[in-house]
């Protein structure tokens, strides 16, 4: 047993797709999955069962997989640890919001280059925003991500960063664009343009709403935060968002809300972030949280 089994291993069951996992950890397809047979040889089980619908982790798999993680971390440890006076290097992959744009994060990212120019960066975002980030993180497809959701997330490292106040964006033209502020109850009636479930925003928004006793009917769902204000300005509905995320668009205005909502950003790491991510965790507190 070797640990680049082990990597195949956490990687197939991350991404459960051997193609996906094989190009995560830059190996032929066919390497992986020899890898992961000569594993499941060796323990004397199979760890995957596989068929028409894709790859998905047995008992035994699911049984060792936090055994493996908890290895390649020790060794990655160990690595670090005979190195610590040293350059970082490695590889940082990084959960982002592309919505940000009020977040100078190229230049984040540029200066975290310039200070540690042997750590690679891979960026991307998710479909399922701040709850799939968190996911992400959770199963090792992540070292760090963004997160946008209400509560905590104990087994993770938090590193708080910002809060931004929801404001209202509602059409010109609409009955309430000229009020100097507007109340949820006013909109719960009204069609509503939002974030998909999962979202931080929503969820927020989503809690907001339920405290008051109120509900609402969200017809257009976006995966997209910066877009809603050109969808609310085409007459599609109302929004209310974190002015850290309103793009403005034409034909739509912004109002603060009467009822203070706020939206906590933060970043999430494993409990045990490696050298390279933990610089990156700490440049990201210093320049988005003392901004």
């Amino acid at each position: 047993m070797d640990t680049r089994q082990l990597e195949y291993f956490a990687a197939v069951a991350a991404e459960g797709n051997f193609t996906r996992a094989a190009e995560r950890v830059f190996a032929a397809q066919s390497t992986v999955s020899a890898g992961i047979q000569s594993l499941e040889r060796e323990l004397g089980l199979p760890l995957f069962e596989r068929d028409a619908h894709g790859v998905r982790l047995t008992d035994v798999g699911e049984a060792v997989l936090p055994e493996a993680r908890a290895a390649l971390e020790a060794v990655e440890r160990m690595r670090e640890l005979a190195d610590r006076g040293g350059p970082l290097r490695g590889t940082v992959r990084v959960g982002i919001f592309t919505n940000l744009t009020t977040v100078d994060l190229p230049g984040i990212m540029g200066e975290f280059h310039r200070r540690h120019p042997g750590v690679d960066l891979r960026l991307g975002p998710s479909p399922s925003g701040s709850t799939g980030l968190v996911e992400d993180v959770r199963q090792g497809r992540l070292d760090i991500a963004f997160h946008g959701l209400p509560d905590a997330v104990p087994d993770l490292l938090t590193r708080p960063l910002v809060e931004s106040p929801f404001l209202a964006v509602l059409p010109e033209a609409h009955p309430l664009a000229g009020r100097t502020a507007v109340s949820l109850a006013d909109l719960a009636g009204e069609p509503w343009v939002d974030a998909r479930p999962g979202f931080g925003n929503r969820v927020t928004l989503d809690r907001a709403f339920s405290a008051l006793g109120l509900t609402r009917r969200v017809p257009t769902e976006l995966s997209d935060l910066g877009e809603i204000p050109r969808f609310v300005s085409s007459g599609l509905g109302v929004a209310a968002l974190p002015e850290l995320t309103i793009i403005p668009a034409p034909g739509a205005v912004v109002r603060p809300l009467r009822e203070p909502v706020d939206w906590r950003l933060s970043a999430i790491a494993r409990a045990r972030p490696g050298r390279a991510a933990e610089a990156l965790l700490t440049l990201l507190a210093e320049r988005i949280g003392g901004a």
